[in-house]
């Protein structure tokens, strides 16, 4: 999985391949390769371990080739080596893929009985052998790949390049791929984002799944030809022209691009409710006003899951609308009772988020409307639903999740606004621009969040409470640590801590409590549990508490006043600084964690 980008052209396809997937590191990844056509050879250097890996190998060797294919990989059959990195080769095509072949092992048991050897312990390399034996059968490169194609079962995206020709081909299964041109330069490119194509590719095409897409570049044209898998020509494509920019690869000023991120919510929040509320985005909100479903099925992965929880809070609060919030990867396998008149509503930064598309192919299935709160445009989630909100975050570089919780979230607010007709209602503009404003003040004043981490962040482990809507942030707060400062970190309704997890509190623990002004009495009651076993108390609550000044030994004082519907997106922000600053004093590699990839298209 992770990035793929292909090249052909009269250039050297080295370049764009290695920039590329560049782009494309922050998805996460082990190992990286390059497959390039030297001196009528496919010729694949590979290495394991990170992308500068690689790039030193090229620079000792510096070849030349109008043709390659580059994948960075992030294991899921077979250790962190070189033999298992990307591309696949032989002498007759290489591959790249994305994805899980679900029927490897026994395609692979078949294929060794018929002669055939493999050099991989990957379930990829099972799709070149397959081509490799039907291209023996019928020398076409098209019929063998549609061939070997249909005999494979599961998610995946390919791109194939040939020895004996200067074409690229791609196929895909609900993962994703784009291809693109550009018709001035006689190019042609491939690639699991349409990022690593930014400045590369005026022209891209979004293939649906099954497409067979086969670019050909020559001296005086360059074009792709689109097929179904009976090889008769395919319209089952998006065209589009790439309007992305450059801007997210800088980090600007700041050290980390997690740390860009935060601050970049101010103004996203500002975009997002004036693009929603006032500009062309209104319309698609207003074709909610006085929609009622029998029911939500709300359905994502990791921190857009804890998003789908703070939405719930809104649907059921505000709009008396039932609503349930599934893990994707368990959503399927529970047999979920989905009737008439209800939404299955998928919620993903990249779109391409495997265990979300197949809930979301079920619902299809089923005959239920599907939305999206997605963040890419032409992704397969944002192709495949009914309706679509952008949360319109822009990239989001850092593997951690920032910025596009927070406009998930607040997406689904405005949604729920929308169906009670209340979105020219002046207090809905004005606490979310408050909501920008106490963000932006947070950032301001981030070090102080900082000393907090200072006297924190060599203890052994984190729990984090909260109450009603501020449970959902525990959560989040919980993983955000754990994924960039790599310590145990949990999050728990504050209510349950004494039906078991308080068995872990000692000196050494901390508990990370949300303090919000409804059910302070309450929660101060559970983290005064805490504290009677000796944990350490760190509260995020209502600024200039006396009760809890007393209570905390480090305290993080917000100001809720104005903020009755907003307020837990208000708290997350300061969890953010927290697991930043706990991870920066820690010395991990925020922006790209360990064992952590940004779209995960495997299940």
């Amino acid at each position: 999985m992770c990035g793929i980008v292909g090249y052909s052209g009269p250039n050297n396809s080295v370049g764009p391949i290695i920039e590329g997937l560049s782009r494309l590191e922050y998805r996460g990844y082990d190992s990286a390769g390059i497959c390039l056509k030297i001196n009528n050879e496919l010729q694949i250097i590979k290495k394991e371990g990170k992308l500068e890996n690689l790039k030193e190998l090229l620079q000792i060797q510096k070849p030349f080739s109008n043709t390659g294919i580059g994948h960075t990989r992030w294991a899921t059959h077979g250790a962190v080596t070189s033999d298992n990195a990307h591309p696949h080769g032989n002498e007759i095509f290489a591959v790249v893929h994305n994805g899980i072949i679900e029927n490897a092992p026994i395609l692979k048991k078949q294929l060794m009985g018929e002669g055939f050897q493999f050099k991989s312990q990957t379930d990829s390399e099972v799709f070149l052998v397959l081509l490799t034996k039907f291209f023996k059968e019928t020398g076409k490169t098209l019929e063998s790949i549609s061939k070997a194609f249909q005999v494979i079962s599961g998610n995946s995206s390919f791109v194939i390049m040939e020895k004996a020709s200067e074409k690229l081909y791609g196929i895909k299964r609900s993962a994703p791929l784009v291809v693109g041109e550009n018709k001035d330069t006689f190019e042609v490119f491939v690639s699991s984002d349409p990022f690593a194509l930014v400045g590369f590719a005026p022209r891209i095409y979004f293939p649906e799944d099954a497409v067979i897409c086969e670019g050909i570049t020559g001296t005086d044209e360059v074009s792709f030809n689109f097929y179904e898998l009976d090889l008769t020509p395919s319209s089952r494509y998006k065209f589009q022209t790439n309007s992305m920019t450059m801007d997210a690869t800088s980090k600007g000023p700041y050290e980390h691009f997690m740390l860009k991120e935060i601050h970049e919510q101010p103004a996203l929040i500002d975009k997002l409710s004036a693009y929603y509320i006032k500009n062309e985005g209104r319309k698609i909100l207003d074709e909610l006003n006085g929609f009622k479903a029998d029911g939500w099925h709300l359905t994502a992965c990791g921190t857009a899951w804890h998003a789908g929880l703070v939405i719930k809070n809104f649907f059921e609060q505000n709009n008396r609308q039932r609503a349930t919030v599934d893990i994707a990867s368990e959503f399927r396998y529970r047999d979920p009772i989905l009737n008439k008149n209800e939404i299955g509503l998928f919620i993903s930064q990249s779109g391409e988020t495997a265990d979300t598309l197949a809930c979301q192919e079920l619902c299809k299935e089923k005959g239920i409307p599907t939305y999206s709160i997605v963040n890419v445009e032409g992704s397969t989630l944002f192709r495949n639903a009914d309706k679509n909100f952008l949360i319109h975050a822009g990239v989001e570089i850092g593997v951690a999740s920032t910025k596009a919780f927070t406009l998930q979230a607040l997406t689904g607010y405005l949604m729920s606004r929308a169906m009670e007709g209340s979105l020219d209602d002046p207090h809905l503009f004005s606490e979310i621009k408050l909501l920008s404003s106490r963000i932006g003040e947070l950032c301001s004043r981030s070090d102080s969040i900082r000393e907090v981490a200072e006297s924190i962040y060599t203890k052994k482990g984190f729990i984090f409470t909260g109450r009603g809507k501020y449970f959902p942030i525990a959560f989040e707060g919980a993983l955000k640590l754990k994924e960039i400062a790599y310590v145990h970190a949990e999050g728990y309704a504050a209510g349950e801590l004494k039906h078991g997890p308080i068995a872990l509190i000692d000196e050494n623990i901390v508990n990370i409590a949300i303090v919000g002004p409804e059910l302070l009495e309450k929660t101060i009651s559970n983290v005064e549990e805490v504290k009677a076993r000796r944990g350490i108390i760190v509260v995020v609550g209502p600024e200039n508490s006396p009760e809890i000044e007393i209570l905390a030994d480090a305290y993080i004082g917000l100001d809720f006043e104005g903020l009755p519907n907003l307020s837990p997106l208000y708290v997350n922000v300061a969890l953010q600084f927290l697991a930043y600053h706990i991870a920066k004093l820690k010395g991990t590699d925020i922006d790209k964690p360990r064992n952590l990839a940004k779209s995960v298209t495997v299940e």
